[in-house]
């Protein structure tokens, strides 16, 4: 079986670094904040193009966290309203509900999955306060022009960069154009550790110092609360294992595009629609880091069965939007008929860096054999 995502293969090349920062950390005797979230903190900033970095214990506490960041700052209140795109995982529309906030669900443009700014303006009452900002499956949204429409209507926005760890607009990092951005290291992100992390990423040393005491129980200083926070701090070890992941992220990336333009010229099928970035390559690749490959097609449970029959793994990201899901059944109660189109035709090819150029073709030729 091909897999849809091959971690061993892909931490096997890290092996001996991984082990060796293992080591380092257990002799070190120090677990938590440590010199390594410190410089793991420092180097990511740097890459993102932020002053400020704030390890969090997984991608969810990122977004949750800088939300409730900001009503502690007198930003936001209680349900103010955040722009969200329909089509986005749960956990964009979780960190919002957790913070009694009134999530705004817009349909997404057809092209690109992401946030349209005409939507998106057409969303806008006088009780919006926010924009989130998702990154789907990789590639950027259109971040120039909804902050400029978040700068005509005073709105804060924070991006969800997931998905989309060293994707770029103009040389501008995910991460570096919004207010704020929460950043999951899940095992299968484009940057992941051995087990859960993440992080969020600013230019506002208010809101960083807000954030870090938030997550440390809601402390600047030890047995102090300001707040009443949580526990979730990224750990010494998985900030060792970012690190040395860190280094190669750039060239995964190119490796993912190259396994994307493979995919974009040889996967011929009329049947099949593929991502727009794919089409105007490389023009515009500088804003996908390919996290997935997600093309469309009206036999998408067909082509799946294809696939597997051919011993091929692919998913499907996401099969039930947020507001068809039941924590939201008595919250969310309108349909989003683009969302719900688009989730019953989206397939994700498998996708990493370690895919081989023979089990490439192989799923080329087993997509380009649907009828």
């Amino acid at each position: 079986m091909i897999p849809f995502l091959d971690l061993k293969a892909i931490n096997a090349q890290y092996r001996e670094e991984l082990i060796e920062a293992a080591t380092r950390v257990i002799d070190s005797g120090w677990y938590i904040r440590g010199e390594e979230v410190e410089a793991f903190e420092s180097e990511f900033a740097d890459y993102c193009g932020t002053k400020h970095c704030i390890g969090v214990a997984n991608g969810l506490d990122a977004l949750t966290l800088t939300l409730r960041a900001w009503k502690e700052l007198g930003k936001l209140k209680e349900d103010d309203e955040v722009i969200v795109p329909a089509n986005t995982y749960i956990a964009s529309v979780l960190a919002i509900t957790e913070n009694r906030l009134k999530p705004v669900l817009v349909e997404p443009d057809e092209e690109t999955y992401n946030l349209c700014p005409k939507k998106t303006a057409a969303a806008i009452t006088p009780n919006t306060r926010a924009i989130l900002a998702v990154h789907l499956y990789g590639q950027m949204a259109p971040m120039p022009e909804l902050m400029k429409l978040a700068e005509h209507h005073n709105l804060l926005v924070l991006e969800d960069a997931a998905q989309a760890h060293g994707a770029a607009i103009n040389g501008r990092k995910a991460g570096s154009w919004g207010d704020a951005a929460g950043f999951s290291f899940y095992p299968g992100k484009n940057l992941g550790a051995l087990g859960d992390a993440g992080a969020v990423t600013t230019n506002d040393a208010e809101l960083a110092c807000t954030i870090r005491a938030l997550g440390n129980y809601g402390s600047k200083k030890k047995y102090e609360s300001i707040y009443q926070g949580v526990n979730s701090r990224l750990d010494e070890m998985q900030a060792a294992f970012l690190r040395i992941k860190l280094r190669s992220l750039d060239q995964n990336i190119k490796q993912r595009r190259e396994i994307a333009l493979n995919y974009a010229k040889k996967i011929d099928n009329p049947r099949i629609i593929h991502p727009i970035s794919t089409i105007n390559m490389p023009d515009s690749l500088e804003n996908h880091v390919f996290h997935l490959y997600v093309i469309r097609t009206t036999l998408r449970d067909s082509l799946q069965t294809h696939l597997v029959n051919k011993s091929i793994q692919s998913h499907i990201h996401y099969p039930i939007s947020p507001n068809l899901q039941r924590c939201y059944a008595n919250r969310i109660q309108q349909r989003f008929i683009l969302t719900e189109l688009i989730n019953s035709q989206i397939l994700s090819l498998p996708m990493h860096p370690d895919i081989k150029e023979e089990t490439l073709l192989r799923i080329i030729k087993a997509t380009n054999e649907l009828h």
